[in-house]
This record gives C-alpha cells, structure tokens and sequence, in this order.
C-alpha cells in the first residue's frame, strides 16, 4: 500500500486565519463557476432555435436534391426512359398517322375490288353465302324445295376457260362435287328409326357420289360401290345394268346409271363438277323409309388433244327413288336399298350415239350424231320435271 508521506518539519506552516480565507474564495469560486439549471422561458426559445435550425437543414437538403436531379436529366438523352411529355405527344400523332393511312389502303383495295369484280364484293356482304372456288362467285344456299323458275340467262354472259370452266353459266354458284349433295336431318318415319332414315340417306348419296362423281367412274369403270348398295334380290334391274355396261346399245345404255366419257377423246376440266339439288324423305309403302333425290351435275369438258382450251359443259339431271324396308318384316336383305325408279336427263351430247360415252358439242365442230328430234330445253331449269322438261326425246339445249 502506498501511502503520503507526511510533511516534513522543515516545511513552513500555514496560519489559521489565511487558510479560513483561502477555504472561503475557493468555495466561492466553485459556487460561481458550477452550471445554473436554465429558466422555463430559457427553455421555450431553446427549443424553438433548434427547430428553425432543423428545418432550414432540411430545406437546404432537398433543394441540393432536386438540383441534383435536374442536373441528372439534362445530361441524360430526350426519352432515355419515359420520354418527355413532347415526344409522347408526337408517338401518339405518328400511330394516328399510320391507322389512317392503313385505312385508306384498305378502302383502296374494296373500290378495286367491287370494280373489278362486283360478284365477289357482293357476297362478302352480310347474309350471302360463302364463296366457290370459280372466280370467287357465291355459292347459292341448298335447295330445299323444287325452284319456281329458271335461272336468267342474261346474268351469265360469260365465255368458259380452262382456269374457270363455269364461266357464262348458272353452275359457276353450284356447290362443288359431293358437297353439292348435302343430307336432309334424319328423324324417325313410320315403323323406321332415326338411324334406319339416317343409314338410308347416307347409302342414297353414296350411291350417287360413285356413279356420278368418282374419277374412276368417270373414266369408263363400272361404279362397282354404287353397285354394290342394292340389293341382290332385284337381279332383274341388276342384269341389265351389268348388260349396259358389257355390250352398250340403245337399248341397254350405261349413261342410264352413269356418267362416263371418253378419256382418249375428251379431259375433263379441272378436278371439280359442279353439283345442284336436293334429297328428301317420307313413310314407304311398306313401313320403310322412301328416299326421293333429284341432282343436276355439270362437267367441263376440252378436248384430249394437246394444245386444246375450248371448253364444253354437259349437264347430267339424276332422278331417283329408293327404299330401305326393314328385313325382319319382308324378304329384303338388311343393309341394302332397293331401287324403285331411276331416270335420267343429259344436255349437250350427240343424239343416238351409244357407245356408252358422253359426246359434248364443241362450238368449232361440226354436228355430229343425228339431228335432234327434241324440243329446245334449259338443262339448268330445275324448276321442271324430267319427262315434263324433254319428254324423253333427244333435243337441244338453250345454253350450256
């Protein structure tokens, strides 16, 4: 432990009445020099001081902010991210701009369009049908009933091409091949089911999809699928078909069941016929299902030889009757369509010619076949009957 050593003998002494002095002036000294604890109102204009400082700071700040920022954004490029005020103003006057010139594009092409080809303008109208591939003209709708009249003349003034060979005729609106025959909605008949008159309808328009629309068919082939749909038990009407086609005649024509030419003598035009008409169905005689179909098909025609481009139209009408009868009550087989009636109407073929192909007249030969002995029909006229519209004679045809 350390402690002070006192002080020596030899140091002088203080006396008292110095020393009381001494100890009073430094008393009073400490007292004077100790911090005071400031007034209530000291306090208030303290306070008040400190806050205008802390205000003025932050004004001071944010003036150097803002400062800063305009600094920033003027040394930045116009639009580097939002883009002034300005320049959207002119984004939104260039996209007007080109809104309306792209409308006035469009408005050019519709006048082009009407101008040079008034029929197709007209069936992009609302409420017409949808177009065929001939020229764009538009499809008529599907006949439903037999029509009142037939089709003017005068609104088909045109000559045919190779590239549209239904040019100048009211097949140019016909729907094309198969889609021409489209199916009436099947619904239960008599003692026959809906999907007994269904099974009848699709067989009906099998059966004359092959024997007039196959390229096979069309050819020269017999329409063995046609064939095949009717049944056994008619051998009689079966024999002579297959007669017809194995030693053609007057009396034994394969025309009668279907269309044919010549592929060494005539091409036909394009890949399409043009096909027109309706199906409808009704209670048979014997409980079953009688399906009625009266079909119009138009085929364009050139000659085989190379270099030829004259084209000629044959219109073939179709008429038939069938009736799919339910087996378990008669001696049918199941499955099968019993033919009732079958007639046929050709326009533009040589007469008394029968070798079993079509022979369509062209404008720069000469007549060929016998004279017509006929009336003058319109093969487009679907407002008539077969026997009422040529009487079974072989006459001529007002246009083709």
């Amino acid at each position: 432990m350390t402690t002070t050593p006192p002080p020596s003998d030899d140091q002088p002494s203080i006396p008292d009445d110095v020393w009381d002095q001494f100890v009073r002036d430094t008393e009073s000294d400490i007292r004077a020099s100790a911090p005071k604890e400031p007034s209530a109102r000291a306090r208030m204009v303290t306070e008040r001081l400190r806050q205008q400082d802390a205000q003025e700071a932050r004004e001071a700040k944010g003036r150097k902010a803002k400062q800063a920022k305009q600094a920033k954004s003027a040394a930045e490029p116009p639009g580097w991210r939002t883009g002034p005020a300005w320049q959207e103003a002119d984004d939104r006057a260039a996209r007007k701009r080109r809104r309306l010139g792209l409308l006035g594009v469009l408005l050019t092409v519709g006048l082009l369009v009407i101008v040079l080809n008034p029929s197709r303008a007209l069936s992009l109208l609302p409420g017409r049908s949808s177009t065929s591939s001939e020229g764009g003209t538009a499809t008529l709708p599907p006949e439903t009933a037999q029509p009142s009249t037939a089709p003017s003349e005068e609104a088909f003034p045109d000559t045919p091409t190779l590239k549209e060979p239904f040019l100048g005729s009211p097949a140019v609106q016909y729907a094309d091949g198969a889609a021409g025959i489209e199916l009436p909605k099947a619904k239960p008949v008599g003692q026959m089911t809906l999907d007994q008159v269904d099974f009848a309808l699709r067989k009906t328009k099998e059966f004359l999809v092959d024997s007039n629309l196959n390229p096979a068919t069309l050819r020269g082939a017999r329409p063995e699928t046609a064939l095949s749909l009717i049944d056994p038990r008619q051998a009689d009407w079966l024999r002579g078909v297959d007669a017809a086609f194995k030693k053609p005649g007057k009396k034994q024509d394969p025309l009668w069941y279907a269309t044919r030419y010549n592929p060494t003598e005539l091409k036909l035009v394009g890949d399409i016929v043009k096909t027109r008409g309706r199906m409808t169905f009704k209670e048979g005689k014997y409980g079953s299902v009688a399906v009625h179909a009266d079909y119009t098909f138009v085929y364009p025609f050139t000659k085989a030889a190379a270099g030829s481009t004259e084209v000629s139209r044959t219109i073939v009408r179709r008429v038939l009757d069938v009736e799919v009868i339910d087996p378990v009550r008669y001696k049918v087989t199941a499955g099968k369509l019993t033919m009732v009636s079958y007639n046929q109407d050709t326009g533009n073929t040589a007469c008394d010619v029968y070798d079993g192909y079509l022979h369509p007249a062209f404008a720069s030969d000469a007549a060929t076949g016998s004279p017509a002995t006929g009336p003058t029909t319109d093969p487009y006229d679907r407002s008539k009957d077969i026997t009422t519209q040529s009487d079974g004679k072989c006459g001529t045809v007002s246009r083709s």
